[in-house]
């Protein structure tokens, strides 16, 4: 006969395991001897055996009462049922898995593949900090309401990055909203590089008018997720409309003007 610490050394388990086996009615709790110690025989023994098994098997506990009394037909139909149900949980796991090292490896998990190329070209051209963060945010936006179509931009996306002009504009913009005060000779060559590229789309009619006129909002959340991000990108609006644009993302031609100061 064995104490309950020599049973639980046999079956490979903590004390504190058969105690609880005990509480919930898995396994016979014996009575106590003379001496007021409780013993157990080799029933005891195979049945804790059973049970440690069936648990790390991953079977729940509320299952295996029923299955260390069940004949070997019950047995292996419940087994059966449990490795389909653990299947399924490792698919689910695995998939979990995936999602995460997408997370863990950056954009992926947000945005298509597409938009992940031409962030990363962003990062090798030296795009850093709110700048990039907010181009990541804006392309959720716009993915969010046009997965298709961001797939379709992004080749254009890519080969406008060749114009030393546009990676000029984004890594004067990096620099700029990097410092914690207001540059204004960074501001000002910032909104010239964006006054000159606007005006070349204007007059080469490139625009997305199509897609603000079919549906504005992702264009006016654009628009506010910029001035939300910073105060100075007010203050790059008021630059651009001293040069003849209204907007930030969505620019539009107006007549120049100066703003006060």
């Amino acid at each position: 006969m064995l104490t309950i610490s020599q049973l639980a050394a046999y079956a490979g388990v903590t004390v504190r395991a058969v105690r609880h086996y005990h509480q919930i009615g898995l396994l016979p709790e014996p009575e106590r001897d003379r001496s007021g110690y409780r013993r157990y025989g080799a029933h005891a023994v195979v049945s804790l055996v059973k049970i440690a098994t069936l648990a790390d098997a991953g079977v729940p506990l509320s299952e295996i009462g029923d299955l260390v009394e069940a004949d070997e037909e019950t047995f292996a139909a419940a087994v059966r049922r449990i490795d389909r149900r653990l299947s399924d949980e490792i698919a689910r796991l695995e998939r979990s898995r995936t999602s995460i090292a997408e997370l863990a490896a950056g954009d992926a998990l947000l945005l298509p593949r597409e938009v992940v190329a031409y962030l990363d070209r962003l990062r090798e051209l030296g795009v850093s900090g709110p700048v990039l963060a907010g181009e990541r945010d804006g392309w959720i936006l716009m993915a969010a309401r046009w997965p298709d179509r961001v797939r379709d931009w992004m080749p254009g996306k890519l080969a406008s990055l060749d114009d030393p002009r546009i990676v000029r504009l984004y890594r004067v913009l990096s620099l700029l909203f990097d410092k914690s005060e207001l540059d204004e000779p960074l501001m000002n060559e910032a909104a010239d590089l964006m006054a000159e590229l606007a005006e070349q789309a204007y007059e080469a009619d490139y625009n997305t008018a199509q897609e603000a006129q079919e549906d504005a909002v992702p264009f006016d959340l654009l628009e506010l997720l910029a001035l939300e991000t910073d105060p100075r990108a007010t203050r790059m609006v008021e630059l651009m409309r001293e040069r003849g644009w209204e907007g930030w993302t969505r620019l539009e031609k107006v007549e120049p003007r100066a703003t006060p100061r």
